[in-house]
């Protein structure tokens, strides 16, 4: 599936995606507690990859990190600004991020990378670490399986990824991983995130 494909599916089902999953209530509290614990860690702006509706920048402005949010969706980057009008939000992609190089202190990118082409993944991943400073930290949301394998997800292909797959395309885009977590609350779909740090 092409990044233009997925981008137009997202948009045609944008507001469907938002009532289904497009809020903080929607997320697990674990997660909402791992998320608060990495942000109030990081020294330096944090780029909420894939941002969507924009709930994770809002919650991280909140916290008074210094946040901003990109997404390839319009659709998604038009409802973040009239939802959290005080955010920072503009269309854009993980793979060109068009920011300075060592210019952040943090990359979220939960659950945005789930459509990537696994042998093109390490092209995002490379443009985190490009824009991450050293000691800067990196988390990601992600299904996780048994096996890299696609499936069926409800907009477009999606991929699960054996989460020590993941963690060695991390590591040789330039992180030393932290901490890595899955959960299997969700039939059929193994939660996981992945925290590391730019070396």
């Amino acid at each position: 599936m092409s990044f233009a494909s997925v981008r137009e599916s997202y948009g045609a089902r944008a507001d469907e995606y938002i009532a289904a999953v497009g809020g903080i209530e929607h997320l697990a509290a674990a997660d909402t507690a791992l998320i608060e614990r990495w942000a109030r860690d990081l020294n330096g702006p944090v780029l909420d990859v894939g941002c969507g509706p924009g709930q994770w920048t809002h919650l991280f402005t909140g916290l008074g990190v210094d946040a901003s949010g990109v997404d390839p969706v319009p659709e998604f980057v038009e409802r973040a600004r009239a939802s959290y009008p005080a955010g920072r939000y503009r269309v854009g992609r993980a793979e060109s991020l068009d920011v300075a190089d060592a210019s952040l202190g943090g990359v979220l990118a939960w659950y945005s990378l789930i459509h990537t082409e696994p042998s093109a993944i390490g092209e995002a991943l490379t443009e985190f670490a490009r824009c991450i400073r050293p000691g800067g930290g990196l988390a990601l949301g992600f299904f996780t399986g048994a096996e890299l394998a696609p499936f069926d997800h409800a907009i477009t292909t999606a991929y699960f990824w054996p989460v020590e797959l993941l963690q060695r395309e991390v590591e040789a885009a330039g992180f030393t991983v932290t901490h890595t977590e899955q959960r299997t609350d969700r039939p059929n779909r193994a939660h996981a995130a992945l925290l590391g740090v730019r070396v």
